[in-house]
Order: C-alpha cells, then structure tokens, then sequence
C-alpha cells in the first residue's frame, strides 16, 4: 500500500549555459509528491500517517522553498553571496523563519541561512527528484517521487526492500532506542 503527499515548492534558478531564455534568473512553482510505500500498520490502520510523511519530508524540502537554486559553478554565486555579504543577510536574518537543517550532499548544499542551495547538476525536474530520494531516502520508503514545474514533469519509481519500525499506536517511525517520538511508547 502507498500512502501519497504533495508539496508546493517556490524558487528560482536558471539553466547556465544553455541557450535561449532559460538561462536568466526565473521563478518556478512546483509540485513535487512522494508515494511512500509499507504495509498497513494494523495498530492504526495506515501506511505512514501523511502528516507526519509532511513533517519528515517538509525539514528538508523548505530549503527549497522560496529559495534559490544554482550550480555549483554558476558565474552568478559568487556575486550573489557578496550582495548577501552587502546586505548582512548572507549568515541569516531575525525574519528568515522558514529554514530547514543544513545539509552536504553528492548532489548538492543547502544553505538556509541564505535562502540558496547549489547543486552539482543544473536543477532540473529530473534533479529534483534525484536530489530528493537521496536526501529522504534512509527516512521514508519511498516509492515514487514526480516533480512538475511548469509544463515539465518527471517521475522516477523505486524498489522498496527496507521495512520502517513504526509505533503500533500512532504509526510513526520508531527511533533508534525503540522509541515513539510522538506519543513515547518504547517497544520491548
């Protein structure tokens, strides 16, 4: 069984060095959404709760969300983080609430003080989905992910071979002692 959840995602990019419009600087909203798959928790009847698939998904995703996204060798980068230097909001602002935690990845940094992540591959519906499975991909099973910005869609299906430890009483993932985050039953 797949329990599905969508999320709306706003941010900027461009295509350096392709021809054409795409290489300015423009917005984009997208949808990316993510099928998770295990077998129905009996002691709670589902999946994976979505509210709390949301959660796990959403600490890392609201790096993206009205963020900017460049290539790691974008010409652009350097001059941006010098206006960020300018403006003293390149290490953060009082008003800058919706960051998510910091990662390093193969594919790509994220930088939520600066509202910026740059990745190795110009950020494509395509790169979106790779750089998202391998972000969650040890925190939810996943199954498929599609994301479509504009009139561009892509999606990418995946083996599920892992079984997630969930709380019979709210269904969540246990952590590593065993133990319910939410509601703090322990398994014995």
């Amino acid at each position: 069984m797949r329990s599905i959840t969508t999320f709306d995602l706003q941010y900027a990019h461009r295509f350096y060095g392709f021809k054409g419009e795409a290489q300015y600087l423009h917005g984009h909203t997208g949808i990316l959404t993510l099928e998770v798959e295990d077998s129905v928790n009996m002691g709670v009847n589902m999946v994976f709760p979505c509210n709390e698939i949301q959660k796990t998904a959403w600490d890392v995703l609201k790096n993206f969300d009205h963020a900017l996204i460049l290539r790691e060798d974008d010409p652009l980068l350097p001059a941006i983080l010098d206006v960020y230097e300018k403006q003293g909001i390149k290490n953060g602002h009082p008003q800058n609430l919706m960051k998510g935690e910091a990662f390093k990845t193969e594919l790509a940094t994220a930088y939520p003080d600066a509202r910026l992540v740059v990745t190795k591959e110009t950020m494509t519906v395509e790169g979106m989905i790779k750089i998202v499975y391998d972000l969650l991909k040890d925190k939810l099973n996943i199954a498929k992910i599609t994301f479509t910005s504009g009139v561009n869609a892509a999606s990418q299906e995946y083996d599920v071979t892992k079984t997630i430890d969930r709380c019979p009483l709210c269904g969540i993932a246990l952590d590593e002692e065993g133990k319910c985050p939410k509601c703090g039953y322990k398994k014995r």
